[in-house]
């Protein structure tokens, strides 16, 4: 039976998936603890699906609106049905690349902010993503049934609070305007704000209460949003409007009277146990209750009655509907942010015009783990065409370059779905601006990829993502069981497959290293990978090290060439990349397939190169796209170059994957060719002697150019009262952290601390701050950026060559790095 309604269910979703102005792709984003996943469970209690922790995996959800509710709705639309292709992301700071992934596949995001503990960084990291997809953004201020039950504010004082959420929500987004998206800014009277209690499944918008209030006033809808916010209150004395606080006792803001006084009154009478004067007032309001829900009592009754009154669903859901735009809308200014290609060509075009009978153009933003072992999901979005069960497709590997075989697979998608929470429906096809699910393709595909039609080779891939966060802390794994070693290696292959911030790798001991965001993005891993990949089969961790970069400080001269053993086949300079060039290129902007000219212009005009020099650039390293850079500034050019420049590129790559000093990968370094002479005899010209040859020429320059590591730095936010302050900044110093921001949290004691902390400073903060604070000081740690370690690798007994040499150790590395003028 459950089968059959699943079934049922599917097909009207199918149906409504033609109709494109009535589909809505939302990413629910948010800092930890600020009410998210409760708010996510009434929304999907409202849609009839089970209530699940859905991270960053959708779920498609059916509303019907009443006519009345899309009365003043001016959008396009196709009837009264829409689907909303939902996705709760995590909170925590750790999994932000799982942000990344929703926010690629949606076009809108609905932001959940405590009302009380107000934006914090993670909200702010957020709004930055969501920016640089042009995904449009509407805000719930949420766990409001703190203000009634918990802190007992009044209405004066609940709108300052309110109010400042919204201004400092909107501080960060005018930082990341965008002409295409148009106004974003957060503003009740424009309907793209709610106030909600997730926890209790309620919540409105101002539209909620002008309904109810327009033809008392005798105004139309939307001017009766405009009294209900801002500087417009109402004397019920004297029955008008004023701009003006009078200082009357009955002249209170429109808000204040209207919205929030009507919800204290009836969440106290439900208390206070005060039933007969309930009755009458939900009469008023045309508020019906069953005849069970009348015997419940207290926080229950309360609950019930906010539900009945105000549901949530029905607020956030008009909100989404309103403010947030369907695929055929957002595809429009989107595409430049998705597609590699030519954007007039015909696959762009498709994509703009959200197109079902153009040319597939699927991206594949995540690989789902199935109940089936080894097994998985490949879910994601289409932006154009037509995807259906056993069609042929080609799957476009992040590194593939048009024209070229590498990278590149052709097969037939076994089965497509739709996703429902916890179970998934088989479909025929899905059309564009949908998301799916397909099977069939998990051999073929690592994390991410995009799909089109068999035939259509000459399509460009959609962008691969960028993520704001990067796999900093390393713990290496064993098997508590010798014999489970197989167990552990198909393991670590599927948890890599399933996260894209988790690297899996063996050092040159043998070890197997996971290497993690953060100490509880590891946590969850290793649980994952116990638990659900391996069934229970245990294995032993070490204590997370942290993971470093390598780069240079020095080598402007033309004395800190190295060359090749023979004096004459390589002649190679490493000098600093601009930080600011480096920064660009490992934020993802030139990419795998920028075309060498474009690339040349914006260096050019963006980091004042000269024309000449940045036409001579060969490569981005490690893996095409890291920030080092090799440049061709031989004088006079060899005359086998074409043939042997792969293999000058190869070893380029292999040694910015693993530095000379630590076997660290490289960051913000130049490599300057100066002179390449082999031998016109074919065998010396051996690609892997060359490859060998560059690699080691580089690691000798990188030596001669006066190295040095980089460390992650956390942004940490504490917060934390005045009187233990002095405290907290005691921890931060002990830390080598740096304090760049102090703010006294408004209408509270606390002060919001804002800090620079080396990640490897940062094991046992937490407990030391509680411990210095008695426990009054709360911290959050995420990923900022790399800085040079302030302490020279190569000077004895200095902290870098002791971290230098502790990295070696375990990598089971020599311990002597080798002199870079020893040849």
């Amino acid at each position: 039976m459950e089968d059959d309604e699943g079934k049922i269910m599917a097909d009207k979703l199918r149906r409504i998936m033609d109709l494109k102005n009535n589909i809505r792709n939302v990413t629910v984003v948010a800092h930890v603890e600020h009410g998210k996943s409760t708010l996510v469970d009434s929304l999907m209690a409202a849609a009839s699906e089970s209530s699940s922790s859905i991270k960053s995996t959708g779920t498609t959800l059916y509303y019907e609106m009443t006519d009345a509710a899309l009365k003043n709705y001016k959008g396009e639309r196709q009837g009264n049905e829409y689907i909303i292709n939902l996705i709760d992301s995590p909170g925590h700071v750790d999994f932000s690349s799982e942000v990344n992934v929703a926010l690629r596949i949606t076009d809108g995001a609905l932001v959940v902010v405590d009302c009380v503990k107000g934006v914090s960084v993670q909200t702010e990291t957020v709004l930055r993503r969501a920016f640089e997809e042009r995904v449009r953004p509407v805000l719930t201020v949420n766990k409001m049934d703190r203000c009634f039950l918990e802190l007992q504010v009044d209405g004066e004082e609940a709108y300052q609070i309110f109010s400042r959420v919204i201004e400092d929500a909107n501080v960060i987004m005018a930082t990341y305007t965008d002409r295409l998206l148009g106004d974003v800014q957060f503003d009740p009277e424009k309907g793209n704000v709610g106030f909600s209690s997730g926890l209790h499944g309620w919540g409105f918008t101002l539209k909620s209460f002008a309904n109810m209030y327009a033809r008392k006033f005798c105004v139309d809808e939307n001017k009766m949003m405009e009294r209900l916010w801002g500087e417009n209150y109402f004397d019920s004395a004297t029955k008008k409007w004023t701009s003006r606080n009078t200082g009357s006792p009955t002249c209170k803001r429109g808000f204040v009277q209207f919205c929030y006084e009507p919800v204290k009154q009836i969440i106290k009478t439900c208390m206070n146990g005060e039933k007969e004067k309930l009755w009458l007032v939900l009469q008023k309001i045309g508020v019906t209750m069953k005849s069970e829900e009348k015997d419940l009592t207290g926080r229950a009754l309360m609950k019930r009655v906010m539900q009945n009154w105000l549901p949530v669903s029905s607020a956030v859901v008009e909100m989404m509907i309103f403010h947030l735009p369907s695929p055929a809308t957002a595809q429009k200014y989107r595409v430049e942010n998705l597609y590699k290609g030519p954007l007039g060509d015909i696959y762009a075009n498709a994509i703009r015009s959200c197109d079902p009978e153009g040319p597939l153009m699927l991206y594949v933003s995540k690989m789902i783990p199935t109940s089936d072992k080894g097994r998985f999901f490949a879910f994601g979005r289409v932006f154009a065409g037509k995807v259906s069960t056993g069609l042929k497709v080609r799957i476009m590997g992040p590194n593939y370059v048009p024209g070229q075989k590498g990278n590149l697979y052709v097969t037939s998608v076994q089965r497509t779905a739709i996703w429902m929470g916890k179970k998934h429906e088989s479909v025929e096809d899905i059309p564009c601006g949908n998301t799916v699910s397909l099977m069939g393709l998990d051999q073929y595909i690592k994390m991410d990829a995009t799909l089109t039609n068999e035939k259509e080779v000459d399509a460009h891939p959609i962008r691969a993502m960028v993520f704001s966060v990067s796999p900093v802390l390393r713990v290496a794994v064993q098997c508590k069981v010798a014999s489970d070693l197989p167990k552990l290696v198909e393991g670590l292959k599927r948890l890599a497959k399933s996260d894209p911030m988790v690297v899996c790798s063996i050092e040159e001991s043998g070890e197997h290293v996971v290497s993690g965001t953060g100490e509880l993005h590891l946590q969850t891993c290793f649980s994952t990978l116990e638990n659900e990949i391996m069934g229970g089969v245990e294995i032993v961790k070490t204590h997370p090290v942290v993971a470093f970069r390598e780069t240079v400080i020095g080598g402007l001269d033309f004395k800190d060439c190295i060359c090749s053993k023979n004096m004459k086949n390589l002649t190679l300079q490493a000098r600093p990349l601009e930080v600011e060039l480096a920064d660009a290129i490992d934020e993802g902007l030139f990419g795998l397939q920028t075309n060498p000219k474009g690339r040349s212009k914006v260096i050019v005009e963006r980091f004042g190169w000269d024309q000449d020099l940045a036409e001579r650039i060969w490569c981005f390293g490690p893996d095409g796209i890291g920030p080092n850079i090799l440049v061709d500034k031989c004088k006079g050019g060899f005359q086998h170059m074409g043939k042997i420049k792969d293999a000058i590129v190869a070893g380029f790559q292999l040694g910015t994957e693993s530095g000379a000093m630590a076997g660290e990968r490289m960051w913000g370094v130049c490599f300057d060719l100066h002179r390449v002479a082999f031998s016109v005899v074919p065998k010396s010209r051996m690609e892997k002697q060359i490859m060998k040859n560059m690699q080691m020429v580089l690691q000798g320059s990188q030596m001669a150019a006066n190295p040095r590591l980089m460390e992650p730095i956390y942004l940490v936010e504490i917060r934390a009262p005045v009187d233990v302050l002095h405290h907290v900044y005691n921890v931060i110093h002990e830390k080598r952290g740096q304090v760049i921001q102090e703010v006294l949290w408004p209408d509270t004691p606390l002060y919001n601390i804002r800090a620079y902390l080396p990640v490897i400073e940062s094991f046992g903060i937490s407990g030391q701050l509680t411990a210095a604070t008695s426990g009054k000081a709360t911290i959050v740690c995420m990923f900022d950026h790399w800085e040079v370690m302030p302490f020279d690798p190569l000077e004895a007994g200095s902290r870098a060559a002791q971290v230098v040499a502790d990295i070696r150790r375990r990598k089971g590395l020599r311990e002597m790095m080798r002199n870079p003028r020893v040849r």
